[in-house]
């Protein structure tokens, strides 16, 4: 009696335990989402959530539990006579020569398919290890999604179909680790010795696996209640788009569980009826009863259905079709598989449909059960002959010899498809047609070009900021983001010119407090924001090759940030730049305690301040310190004497966590950068630091597009995203009006989202096309520039990124901002560029650009070279820098002693009808790296220069006769093929 009160003692206090978290994860979450300001997003997303698991769950666990309780009640009983026969003895008998048709018993006319145990068994071990493959199977779905659901809610697909395409590849799976097969075998063992108990728990399994999995699928559930139109067709079945995106996906879903829960269902109430009257040990099952049979019957008859189901959603899946020499439906695919796939859902649902008629007009005759055998041998017959036999055959025989004339049509339509989803269909094509006719009047005309060519990048600003700028071991500077800014002009206030700058946060990382130091005071409410940026020009060198900063340090003669000039000070909004949303900010800290804040140091004091932004949640209370202790597993927070009725908790604070949990369904650039910026001119504010992300909307469902690396098909950058670095406020912009899936999102939040033009102007002027989007843009690029199928099948033009030497290393060239004019445009813009090579050629054929200023924000522009004539490629130019005698004999001085050379990257730079290649060599120590710039590398037409300076190199080339001693000049004398 006592320890059946302790038992209950403890699933009491553990069931109490479990809804005190739950309840404390619940309201902890309503007061986020209330502090930012999207309560609507998350009630949406819980209550559709919880509909779709509840409901799942429910008709899953009804359903499975009414089939299973009618077959409790229709199996033979345990004392059923079957005959007084060990199971050893049968066994015996099972493999004994002797064991012949005599042995067999007559059977009943009521009952079908009586068995010997030399069928009996096989066909339960086989039946129960199918069981234990549907729980291995949907088990490892529901782990993957919970995996990918709590840390990448965005990334999940929509598991596939039941087909053979699906069931041979979960075959490869299961057959490939011992170990897996080993538990497999075990469960089915164990099903057959505990039939009832284990199949009524893998039934709660699967249920609660089931409403798991669709539950995660809530975006794609509300996008199907709420479709915008593409107002574009795909040309198999004359569909609209949005068919696809929006209603496909549910429809597979649907198919998904309920394919699982009618197979499941039908191979336990098998096994139940096969295992009753024990039927093992008995060595004999005395055949289905008619009550049996008819439950089988109308079991077997849903299942048809859902089968038919299947085949009829992969006549549409074959836009997405692999098959032939471009993505999409294929020439097989249209006039073998999409047939086949037709008559094998009408013959699914004929035999449905007769099963169930069969079901309700019941009459136990034996000739019905050869009826229905002789269908399925024919829908299986089929089965293999449509998917397998007849596509090879067609695929091999008639298209493989004349591909190109069957498949021509399909490749069009893959090249036109892909190229409508990832935008490529709107980027101008020009001609580029370098003239060598570059004078020292237009190097001078382009003189903002000039001063902005980038001779410092990301990594070696990032070390000699990691050195000279980190001021204490707990900052760090975790990235370093290319922008522009217009300052005014020195000795000139009212005039303004736009300069090229790195900028870069300097965040507070704790991992980076001393040991001794890392208490909770310290971790919580001590050590709570970042402070301060530095700014760097991208094309001038202090004293010492060193970089020069417009913005550094921390305080200088009483002023917040050291800048560099009067000007700049009044170009570049300062305010007081604490940092309390940022990249690396991942502890949640309390505000407003008995404790000081550490704000930054002064000599060898530190000055100490209380913050008074609009972010965080009010703990004054102790209901709700207790509910923040439980839901941050902060235990510490109930017993502190630090908090004061205004002490604020502020949690979530890494900006790409928080972004993240507003709208999971956006994917979000890789890359966000921060803008020191004046959003609300006029009003008095401390803080001028913002963060923007960019937002994408993709899929993986636009028809006959092309999939990337990363399985997307479609892509747009519909969303900017501004996060206030102090107070933690997060506002969405749409970018791309003409994309129908932010549409769609716009008018199920409609006070989330507002357009672009409502973001301030002095945060506008500083959006930027994202570089993931281009990457994904300029990869998609190089294969589907090719419009022409011939010349796409043949890929005869196809193209490549090139490589460039960095540091001692080939390695890809990175796209790269420039602040320049496009050929024959009269005005400096931001831009951002990549160059092309044909593919295994080493000569430059294109050069995409992408804009980011004003109304021309977001469009493409590729000007291709003549191929007539070599136009030299970044690794054509790293192999005169590396092969030229005096050059690469300074260099190899320079790797010398305790120091190494570090080649940067490889800029190619279009001006007016010509390119100019510009590369920076720095110089570090191998013990201490504090990269200088020591050289400049300049290339053009048959001539190589490397100088101290940029000014210099341009003189070497274009005024040889003033050039310096100190200069290097090689001619260019032979091509490299």
């Amino acid at each position: 009696m006592l320890s059946k009160r302790l038992w209950q003692g403890l699933v009491i206090f553990l069931a109490v335990l479990l809804l005190f978290h739950l309840t404390s994860h619940l309201v902890a979450e309503v007061f986020w989402f209330q502090e930012v300001g999207y309560t609507q997003v998350f009630w949406l997303r819980i209550v559709t959530q919880g509909s779709l698991w509840l409901m799942v769950v429910s008709i899953s666990a009804v359903y499975l539990w009414l089939n299973l309780a009618l077959a409790h009640r229709w199996k033979y009983p345990s004392s059923h006579d079957l005959g007084e026969v060990k199971f050893s003895q049968q066994l015996t008998t099972f493999l004994s020569p002797q064991y012949t048709s005599s042995n067999r018993a007559t059977k009943s006319e009521s009952r079908f398919l009586p068995m010997k145990l030399r069928s009996l068994l096989p066909l339960t071990l086989s039946l129960s290890i199918l069981v234990a493959l549907i729980l291995a199977h949907y088990g490892t779905i529901s782990l993957t999604y919970w995996q990918n659901g709590v840390n990448q809610p965005s990334n999940l697909n929509v598991p596939t179909l039941f087909n053979l395409e699906a069931i041979f590849n979960w075959g490869k799976i299961v057959i490939s680790p011992d170990w897996f097969l080993a538990i497999v075998f075990t469960i089915a063992i164990a099903i057959l010795i505990y039939p009832q108990f284990l199949l009524s728990a893998i039934a709660v399994i699967l249920s609660l696996g089931f409403g798991w999995v669709i539950s995660q699928h809530w975006s794609e559930v509300i996008l199907f209640l709420h479709p915008i139109p593409f107002q574009q067709s795909e040309p198999l079945f004359h569909k609209d788009i949005s068919f696809y995106i929006f209603s496909l996906p549910i429809w597979e879903l649907l198919g998904f569980w309920l394919m699982g829960l009618c197979l499941y269902s039908l191979l336990a109430i098998t096994l139940t009826y096969l295992l009753s009257g024990n039927s093992l040990s008995q060595g004999r099952f005395a055949g289905f009863s008619p009550q049996q049979q008819r439950h089988l019957f109308g079991l077997l008859g849903g299942f048809m259905l859902i089968v038919g189901l299947s085949n009829w959603l992969h006549r549409y899946e074959l836009v997405y079709s692999d098959r032939g020499v471009s993505f999409g439906a294929s020439y097989t695919d249209v006039n073998a598989q999409l047939p086949a796939d037709t008559v094998l859902c009408v013959l699914a649902v004929a035999i449905a449909f007769y099963i169930l008629w069969r079901t309700i007009k019941w009459q136990s005759q034996h000739l019905q059960q050869r009826l229905l055998v002789y269908l399925l041998s024919l829908y299986s017959f089929l089965l293999l002959l449509g998917n397998i036999i007849i596509p090879s055959a067609i695929q091999s025989f008639i298209v493989q010899p004349n591909e190109l004339q069957r498949e021509q049509k399909y490749i069009a339509r893959t090249i036109a498809m892909t190229r409508q989803a990832f935008a490529l269909d709107t980027i101008d094509t020009l001609t580029f047609n370098p003239q060598g006719k570059l004078t020292e009047a237009d190097i001078q005309a382009n003189d903002l070009t000039i001063r902005n060519i980038r001779l410092w990048g990301k990594e070696p600003l990032l070390k000699t900021n990691r050195q000279l700028q980190q001021i204490r071991p707990y900052y760090r500077f975790p990235d370093a983001d290319i922008d522009r800014y217009t300052i005014k002009t020195a000795g000139n206030p009212s005039t303004t010119e736009k300069r090229q700058v790195l900028i870069a946060a300097r965040e507070l990382d704790y991992n980076a407090v001393p040991q001794q130091a890392q208490t909770w005071v310290n971790r919580n409410l001590i050590y709570t924001h970042g402070y301060g940026f530095t700014m760097s020009p991208v094309n001038t060198v202090a004293p010492g090759g060193l970089p020069e900063y417009f913005v550094k340090d921390i305080i200088s003669n009483d002023s917040i940030l050291n800048t560099s000039s009067p000007e700049i000070r009044e170009s570049i909004p300062i305010g007081k730049p604490r940092i309390y949303y940022g990249e690396i900010t991942n502890t949640h800290v309390m505000t407003g305690t008995k404790a000081r804040e550490l704000d930054y140091p002064s000599g060898s004091d530190n000055v100490y301040n209380t913050y008074d932004g609009t972010g965080g949640i009010k703990i004054g209370a102790f209901w709700k310190r207790c509910l923040f202790a439980a839901y941050l597993q902060d235990w510490q927070m109930l017993f502190t004497r630090d908090f004061l009725p205004e002490t604020k908790v502020l949690f979530r604070r890494n900006i790409n966590q928080r972004v993240r949990a507003i709208a999971p369904f956006l994917k979000f650039d890789s890359d966000p950068y921060l803008v020191a910026a004046d959003a609300n001119p006029g009003t008095a504010q401390g803080n001028y630091l913002y963060w923007i992300v960019d937002a994408y909307t993709t899929s993986d469902r636009y028809p006959y597009s092309d999939r990337d690396k990363n399985s997307i098909n479609y892509i747009r950058n519909s969303v900017k995203v501004v996060i206030d670095a102090y107070n933690g406020t997060v506002n969405f912009y749409i970018a791309d009006i003409n994309d129908p899936l932010i549409t769609a999102w716009s008018k199920i939040f409609p006070q989330m989202f507002q357009p672009l033009q409502a973001m301030p102007e002095n945060l506008r002027s500083h959006i930027r096309y994202p570089v993931d989007f281009f990457k994904i843009q300029s990869e998609r690029f190089m294969t589907y520039h090719m419009t022409d199928p011939q010349v796409f099948y043949n890929r005869e033009d196809q193209w490549q990124i090139p490589n460039e030497i960095y540091g001692s290393e080939p390695r890809p060239v990175e796209p790269y901002y420039l602040i320049t004019s496009l050929p024959n445009v009269s005005f400096e813009e931001f831009l951002l560029f990549l160059p092309y090579t044909p593919k295994q050629r080493t000569n430059l054929i294109a050069w995409l650009a992408a804009r980011s200023d004003g109304e021309n924000y977001g469009k493409l522009l590729v000007y291709i070279f003549p191929k007539e004539r070599l136009i030299y490629g970044t690794e054509q130019i790293e192999a005169r820098i590396n092969q030229d005698p005096v050059i690469s004999q300074q260099i190899s001085l320079w790797n010398r002693q305790g120091s190494r050379a570090i080649q940067g990257n490889l800029l190619v730079i279009p001006i007016e009808q010509s390119l100019l290649y510009i590369e920076p060599i720095y110089l570090e120590a191998t013990q201490n790296s504090l990269p200088t710039l020591v050289r400049v590398v300049v290339a053009y037409e048959n001539r190589i220069v490397m100088t101290q300076t940029l000014e210099q190199g341009l003189q070497a080339i274009f005024k040889p006769e003033l050039t310096p001693a100190p200069a290097i000049i090689r001619p260019v004398e032979t091509e490299i093929p």
